[in-house]
């Protein structure tokens, strides 16, 4: 490539272009090196080798013509005996030494599946064994789930006895109770306060005391509960409102 450049100014001498054209010739050789891979080298034949392995084609079915080497040596009569003879017929398409190569391959790939089921048969009976016992422990744990409700229901039963009197409506009924009762003892005290009057005999001053001290007494404890009967029907009694 550089014998094809022309020398830069100033012109060198006569001596020097000449031994540059001398040398031409021997640089020359170099654009041979491309011409390498057409002498057929072991590249080509790699490429070759690797293009052309069947070895992931199925073997094709050899037709109905095939016979196996142990039988092509053989008369047409003891052939007519050997196919008027199933059992027979059939332990020579199978034997391992007359089979051919394509059933011997779908005999392994049969096999070979017929292995993974055997295998997935195992891991399913191993997981029917675990299902079995894990539901067996379910069920152990679902009826004692049951048991305790069924306790819990008791003892909620027994604790809803237990607190009836302490209920909101049972507490309203005896206030109300309470009040009437209280209202009756009031009542009561006034009669007999007009009673011991019409007798004409005037109470002594003990009497009139105790009398003034038990009715103030009733009175008071009988407005208490008016007034908190009162506030229950206003609402104003919280806790269960």
């Amino acid at each position: 490539m550089y014998s094809h450049t022309p020398p830069l100014p100033p012109p060198k001498p006569s001596g020097s272009h000449e031994a540059t054209r001398i040398n031409t010739p021997e640089t020359s050789p170099s654009p041979r090196l491309p011409q390498r891979p057409e002498t057929g080298g072991p590249g080509a034949d790699g490429f070759q080798h690797v293009g052309s392995a069947p070895t992931g084609q199925p073997i094709p079915d050899p037709g109905e013509q095939w016979l196996p080497k142990f039988l092509q040596d053989k008369s047409k009569q003891d052939l007519a005996e050997i196919l008027s003879n199933p059992s027979l017929l059939s332990a020579l398409t199978h034997s391992p030494h007359t089979i051919h190569p394509s059933l011997q391959a779908s005999h392994d790939a049969l096999q070979s599946a017929l292995a993974e089921n055997v295998q997935r048969a195992a891991q399913l009976l191993n997981l029917e064994a675990r299902l079995a016992n894990q539901r067996s422990s379910t069920q152990a744990q679902l009826l004692s789930t049951h048991a305790l409700e069924r306790q819990w229901r008791a003892k909620q039963a027994e604790m809803d006895h237990a607190l009836t009197p302490f209920a909101p409506a049972r507490l309203y009924q005896r206030l109300s109770q309470g009040l009437q009762e209280q209202e009756a003892v009031c009542s009561a005290l006034e009669e007999s306060f007009l009673d011991n009057g019409g007798d004409g005999a005037p109470a002594s001053e003990r009497e009139a005391s105790d009398w003034v001290r038990k009715y103030r007494e009733a009175k008071k404890l009988y407005y208490l509960r008016q007034e908190r009967k009162e506030r229950w029907d206003e609402g104003r009694v919280g806790g269960w409102r």
